[in-house]
Protein backbone atom coordinates (compact mmCIF):
# COMPACT_ATOMS: atom_id res chain seq x y z
CA UNK A 1 0.00 0.00 0.00
CA UNK A 2 2.59 2.01 0.73
CA UNK A 3 4.66 1.49 -2.33
CA UNK A 4 1.33 2.43 -4.37
CA UNK A 5 0.75 5.92 -2.38
CA UNK A 6 4.53 6.40 -3.40
CA UNK A 7 3.97 5.95 -7.10
CA UNK A 8 0.89 8.23 -7.08
CA UNK A 9 2.85 10.88 -5.50
CA UNK A 10 5.96 10.28 -8.01
CA UNK A 11 3.66 10.59 -10.60
CA UNK A 12 2.01 13.86 -9.46
CA UNK A 13 4.98 15.62 -8.52
CA UNK A 14 6.18 14.52 -12.64
CA UNK A 15 3.40 16.44 -13.98
CA UNK A 16 3.55 19.25 -12.13
CA UNK A 17 7.01 19.46 -13.59
CA UNK A 18 5.20 18.73 -16.88
CA UNK A 19 2.94 21.97 -16.78
CA UNK A 20 6.00 24.15 -15.44
CA UNK A 21 7.59 23.38 -18.89
CA UNK A 22 4.82 24.87 -20.73
CA UNK A 23 4.10 20.89 -21.68
CA UNK A 24 -0.11 20.41 -21.96
CA UNK A 25 -1.45 17.13 -22.07
CA UNK A 26 -4.85 16.94 -24.41
CA UNK A 27 -7.04 14.41 -25.86
CA UNK A 28 -8.60 17.26 -27.79
CA UNK A 29 -6.76 18.94 -31.09
CA UNK A 30 -6.31 22.59 -31.02
CA UNK A 31 -7.93 24.82 -33.12
CA UNK A 32 -5.66 27.25 -34.88
CA UNK A 33 -7.94 28.14 -37.15
CA UNK A 34 -8.40 27.92 -40.85
CA UNK A 35 -5.45 27.62 -43.26
CA UNK A 36 -4.64 31.02 -45.55
CA UNK A 37 -6.45 30.85 -48.64
CA UNK A 38 -4.69 30.61 -51.86
CA UNK A 39 -5.83 31.47 -55.12
CA UNK A 40 -4.33 29.71 -57.81
CA UNK A 41 -3.90 32.88 -60.21
CA UNK A 42 -2.74 30.35 -62.93
CA UNK A 43 -5.01 29.70 -65.78
CA UNK A 44 -4.45 25.90 -66.74
CA UNK A 45 -2.03 24.43 -69.30
CA UNK A 46 -4.13 22.71 -71.77
CA UNK A 47 -6.20 26.04 -71.88
CA UNK A 48 -6.60 26.49 -75.76
CA UNK A 49 -4.06 29.89 -76.08
CA UNK A 50 -5.06 32.69 -78.61
CA UNK A 51 -3.51 32.42 -82.23
CA UNK A 52 -4.25 36.31 -83.07
CA UNK A 53 -5.39 34.61 -86.77
CA UNK A 54 -7.65 36.41 -88.95
CA UNK A 55 -8.00 39.91 -88.02
CA UNK A 56 -7.99 39.37 -84.12
CA UNK A 57 -5.27 40.18 -81.98
CA UNK A 58 -4.04 38.67 -78.86
CA UNK A 59 -3.93 41.41 -76.30
CA UNK A 60 -3.09 41.50 -72.24
CA UNK A 61 -5.82 42.30 -70.49
CA UNK A 62 -5.30 43.01 -66.53
CA UNK A 63 -7.61 41.35 -64.43
CA UNK A 64 -7.78 41.42 -60.19
CA UNK A 65 -6.61 38.15 -58.59
CA UNK A 66 -5.36 38.06 -55.22
CA UNK A 67 -4.43 41.11 -53.60
CA UNK A 68 -2.75 42.00 -57.42
CA UNK A 69 -3.84 42.60 -61.13
CA UNK A 70 -2.08 40.19 -63.34
CA UNK A 71 -2.43 39.83 -67.22
CA UNK A 72 -4.57 37.35 -69.55
CA UNK A 73 -4.83 36.98 -73.01
CA UNK A 74 -7.64 37.62 -74.92
CA UNK A 75 -8.11 37.45 -78.90
CA UNK A 76 -9.73 40.93 -79.56
CA UNK A 77 -10.20 42.63 -82.80
CA UNK A 78 -8.41 45.67 -82.20
CA UNK A 79 -8.02 48.71 -84.91
CA UNK A 80 -4.56 48.60 -86.18
CA UNK A 81 -1.34 50.68 -85.66
CA UNK A 82 -0.09 53.13 -82.90
CA UNK A 83 -1.13 56.77 -83.80
CA UNK A 84 -2.76 58.94 -81.97
CA UNK A 85 -5.46 59.00 -84.26
CA UNK A 86 -5.99 55.20 -83.05
CA UNK A 87 -5.73 56.03 -79.77
CA UNK A 88 -9.63 56.09 -78.74
CA UNK A 89 -10.85 52.93 -80.55
CA UNK A 90 -7.84 50.91 -78.41
CA UNK A 91 -8.98 52.49 -75.34
CA UNK A 92 -12.83 50.72 -76.08
CA UNK A 93 -11.89 47.73 -77.04
CA UNK A 94 -9.83 47.70 -74.00
CA UNK A 95 -11.70 48.94 -72.01
CA UNK A 96 -14.96 46.86 -73.19
CA UNK A 97 -12.91 43.27 -72.12
CA UNK A 98 -12.41 44.82 -68.70
CA UNK A 99 -15.95 45.75 -67.62
CA UNK A 100 -16.95 41.99 -69.04
CA UNK A 101 -17.14 39.22 -66.56
CA UNK A 102 -14.14 36.93 -66.71
CA UNK A 103 -14.37 33.91 -68.63
CA UNK A 104 -15.08 30.69 -66.85
CA UNK A 105 -11.86 29.22 -67.03
CA UNK A 106 -10.14 32.66 -65.66
CA UNK A 107 -13.00 32.58 -62.81
CA UNK A 108 -11.97 29.10 -61.90
CA UNK A 109 -8.38 30.59 -61.59
CA UNK A 110 -9.21 32.89 -59.58
CA UNK A 111 -9.48 36.26 -61.75
CA UNK A 112 -12.06 38.93 -61.31
CA UNK A 113 -13.04 42.56 -62.70
CA UNK A 114 -12.98 45.73 -60.02
CA UNK A 115 -14.16 47.70 -63.59
CA UNK A 116 -17.56 49.18 -63.56
CA UNK A 117 -19.44 48.10 -66.43
CA UNK A 118 -21.42 51.64 -66.73
CA UNK A 119 -17.25 53.29 -67.61
CA UNK A 120 -16.94 54.57 -70.67
CA UNK A 121 -14.47 56.45 -71.97
CA UNK A 122 -13.71 59.67 -74.65
CA UNK A 123 -11.09 61.42 -76.16
CA UNK A 124 -10.29 64.54 -73.78
CA UNK A 125 -10.68 68.74 -74.38
CA UNK A 126 -9.75 70.67 -76.86
CA UNK A 127 -6.70 72.11 -74.41
CA UNK A 128 -6.02 68.23 -72.85
CA UNK A 129 -2.61 66.79 -74.44
CA UNK A 130 -3.03 64.34 -77.19
CA UNK A 131 -2.74 60.87 -75.30
CA UNK A 132 -5.21 62.14 -72.73
CA UNK A 133 -8.55 59.99 -72.05
CA UNK A 134 -11.01 61.01 -69.82
CA UNK A 135 -13.41 58.58 -68.14
CA UNK A 136 -17.16 59.07 -67.50
CA UNK A 137 -16.31 59.00 -63.93
CA UNK A 138 -14.02 60.61 -61.39
CA UNK A 139 -10.49 58.97 -60.82
CA UNK A 140 -11.51 59.37 -56.66
CA UNK A 141 -14.39 57.67 -57.20
CA UNK A 142 -13.08 54.70 -59.08
CA UNK A 143 -11.82 51.34 -57.19
CA UNK A 144 -8.46 51.81 -56.84
CA UNK A 145 -8.03 47.88 -58.28
CA UNK A 146 -10.19 49.18 -61.16
CA UNK A 147 -7.50 52.25 -61.66
CA UNK A 148 -4.83 49.82 -62.07
CA UNK A 149 -6.28 47.13 -64.59
CA UNK A 150 -7.26 50.11 -66.80
CA UNK A 151 -3.45 51.70 -66.40
CA UNK A 152 -1.55 48.24 -67.04
CA UNK A 153 -3.79 47.58 -69.58
CA UNK A 154 -3.01 50.77 -71.71
CA UNK A 155 0.30 50.74 -71.00
CA UNK A 156 2.08 49.27 -73.62
CA UNK A 157 -0.60 50.00 -76.65
CA UNK A 158 -1.77 52.61 -78.61
CA UNK A 159 -3.75 54.03 -75.57
CA UNK A 160 -0.60 55.18 -74.14
CA UNK A 161 1.94 57.86 -74.58
CA UNK A 162 5.01 57.45 -76.27
CA UNK A 163 6.89 56.40 -73.24
CA UNK A 164 4.39 53.54 -72.06
CA UNK A 165 2.38 56.12 -69.44
CA UNK A 166 -1.52 56.75 -69.47
CA UNK A 167 -2.96 60.02 -69.19
CA UNK A 168 -6.34 60.00 -67.42
CA UNK A 169 -8.97 62.40 -66.10
CA UNK A 170 -12.58 62.28 -65.03
CA UNK A 171 -15.58 63.74 -67.18
CA UNK A 172 -14.96 67.20 -68.79
CA UNK A 173 -16.52 70.09 -66.42
CA UNK A 174 -18.37 71.07 -69.40
CA UNK A 175 -18.88 71.02 -73.50
CA UNK A 176 -20.97 68.72 -75.55
CA UNK A 177 -21.16 65.39 -75.67
CA UNK A 178 -22.54 62.82 -78.35
CA UNK A 179 -25.09 59.06 -76.92
CA UNK A 180 -21.31 57.90 -77.63
CA UNK A 181 -19.42 59.14 -75.61
CA UNK A 182 -16.65 60.27 -77.83
CA UNK A 183 -16.30 63.87 -76.40
CA UNK A 184 -16.80 65.07 -79.64
CA UNK A 185 -16.85 68.88 -79.56
CA UNK A 186 -15.96 69.46 -75.58
CA UNK A 187 -13.93 72.36 -75.26
CA UNK A 188 -14.34 72.48 -71.45
CA UNK A 189 -11.31 72.43 -69.07
CA UNK A 190 -12.58 69.21 -67.42
CA UNK A 191 -11.80 67.70 -63.85
CA UNK A 192 -7.55 67.23 -63.46
CA UNK A 193 -5.60 65.05 -65.86
CA UNK A 194 -2.90 62.32 -63.93
CA UNK A 195 -0.31 60.26 -65.72
CA UNK A 196 0.06 57.08 -64.33
CA UNK A 197 3.17 54.16 -65.24
CA UNK A 198 2.17 50.10 -64.65
CA UNK A 199 5.46 49.63 -62.40
CA UNK A 200 5.41 46.57 -60.25
CA UNK A 201 4.50 48.65 -56.98
CA UNK A 202 1.13 49.31 -59.10
CA UNK A 203 0.66 45.58 -60.57
CA UNK A 204 1.32 43.85 -56.87
CA UNK A 205 -0.53 46.69 -54.57
CA UNK A 206 -3.54 47.88 -56.41
CA UNK A 207 -5.03 50.01 -53.54
CA UNK A 208 -1.55 52.44 -54.05
CA UNK A 209 -3.45 53.44 -57.74
CA UNK A 210 -5.36 56.31 -55.48
CA UNK A 211 -2.26 58.52 -55.07
CA UNK A 212 0.07 56.96 -57.71
CA UNK A 213 -0.76 59.47 -60.32
CA UNK A 214 1.34 62.48 -61.80
CA UNK A 215 -0.85 65.38 -62.00
CA UNK A 216 -0.65 67.07 -65.34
Amino acid sequence: MKGRVAALALLGVLASLATGCGIRATSVPVDAGAAPSRVGCVLPDDRESPDGGGSASVVRVYLVCGSRVSPVEREVRMPGGRSSAERLPVARKLLNELRKPPQTVEKSAGFETAVPRRLTISKGTTDDPDEALRLSEPLDELPPYALAQIVCTYADTSAADAEGGVVLGGPADSGERDGNGDGSGNDGDGSPLRRYECGSALRTHPQSAETAGTHL
